[in-house]
């Protein structure tokens, strides 16, 4: 049974947002901020160029190696042989060039993100207009889908790392500034009144008392920024930021299933062993209390 449409009221006024935004975006492609985006582009496209370098430039085998040992002293010895398991499977599946790439990626837009969600989240502790201000800016970060975050970068930079990388920084900083924020928030409020006391300054107080007790909540931020730039740099492989996303993205496109599960299978191996290390980062980091009080 077929039911008709309603039509909508006329009485209401209809606003011509999507056209305000085209003329928006023609304004800002016009060429007005090119002094402004060119530098920028330059400099991001280096960075990120700089660290895949420094992944793909060595051996596979010694980066495994450096890898391995890394995760031996964060998270101890099991994670380390899941650590060498996974990246040698990578390398016996032929993707390690796009793992490095992918990961090269993930490192640049974690940097970025943290650098800045970070003192963002800080800033929001400390302030109570800034948390008025920036919590319904991460509501409406973290409600937009994921797609969405390409289209500032695309009209901004063209298509490439450099969108990509904007891109997954926007999506994956919302719980970096999330869990700072609630992190510093729930440090008892006795323990800051008695640092208080004994003459510190403010920012004594967040750099010694608040800040060591709120990092393991900041480092489940940590964590779950990693997790998400992951995921967006894998959606970011359609605007051409390349990695383990290609894989899947041709498996798609062209209906080549191997191409796509195996790509997926790089993925997930790179998520399980950033995950588990990230993990072990913030529960090795948690503030030690002395016994007895």
């Amino acid at each position: 049974m077929m039911f008709a449409q309603s039509e909508p009221a006329e009485f209401i006024p209809r606003i011509p947002l999507g056209d305000w935004i085209e003329s928006f975006s023609g304004f800002v492609t016009g060429g007005t901020f090119a002094p402004i985006f060119d530098p920028l582009e330059v400099v991001v496209g280096a960075f990120v160029e700089s660290i895949e370098a420094a992944l793909t430039f060595p051996p596979a085998l010694l980066i495994v190696a450096i890898f391995v040992v890394g995760a031996f002293f964060i998270s101890g010895w099991r994670i380390a042989v899941l650590t060498a398991v996974g990246l040698v499977l990578l390398i016996s599946l032929d993707l390690w060039g796009l793992s490095m790439v992918t990961l090269a990626l993930v490192i640049a837009s974690v940097s970025v993100a943290l650098a800045v969600g970070v003192p963002a989240g800080i800033l929001a502790a400390q302030y109570r207009s800034v948390e008025t201000v920036t919590r319904p800016i991460l509501d409406v970060m973290q409600t937009f889908p994921a797609f969405v975050y390409l289209l500032p970068g695309i009209l901004l930079f063209g298509i490439g790392i450099v969108p990509a990388l904007i891109a997954t920084v926007i999506f994956s900083m919302p719980p970096a500034v999330r869990l700072t924020m609630l992190g510093i928030q729930q440090v008892p409020r006795e323990t800051v009144e008695a640092a208080q006391a004994f003459g510190a300054t403010p920012w004594q107080t967040l750099a010694k008392v608040e800040l060591p007790q709120a990092l393991p909540t900041i480092m489940v931020g940590v964590n779950q920024v990693i997790m998400l730039a992951l995921s967006m740099v894998v959606v970011a492989s359609l605007i051409g930021a390349g990695g383990l996303g290609s894989e899947v993205v041709t498996g798609l496109t062209q209906l080549q299933v191997g191409t796509g599960v195996v790509g997926g299978i790089g993925i997930v191996i790179i998520a399980v062993i950033l995950d588990r290390v990230s993990r072990s980062l913030g529960q090795g980091r948690a503030p030690k209390t002395a016994k007895g009080g």
